[in-house]
């Protein structure tokens, strides 16, 4: 299960276009972490003080923006319907 939660979040930010590789790598241990505890608050998702300190400085980055994380799961949505041929539901 891990494994394929991982290459989900791989997918998902092959299109972020963030400000550096160390903060794609944050992004990447953020969702990792956020997939594991879907619901609860970052707290409680990232289990310590520090991995949720890191949690709030990467949102808190001004080279950090919702269109940066957002890109790459925008591309990967693209692909997924232009491989569609039938009926997409967005709910």
């Amino acid at each position: 299960m891990a494994s394929r939660i991982n290459a989900w979040i791989e997918d998902e930010l092959a299109g972020c276009r963030l400000a550096d590789e160390r903060l794609g790598r944050r992004l990447s241990t953020l969702l990792d972490q956020m997939a594991g505890a879907m619901g609860d608050s970052i707290p409680l998702a990232c289990q310590d003080w520090a991995d949720t300190k890191a949690a709030y400085r990467f949102f808190a980055n001004e080279r950090v923006s919702k269109v940066d994380i957002l890109s790459g799961h925008l591309d990967s949505t693209r692909r997924r319907v232009a491989a569609t041929s039938g009926p997409i539901l967005v709910i």
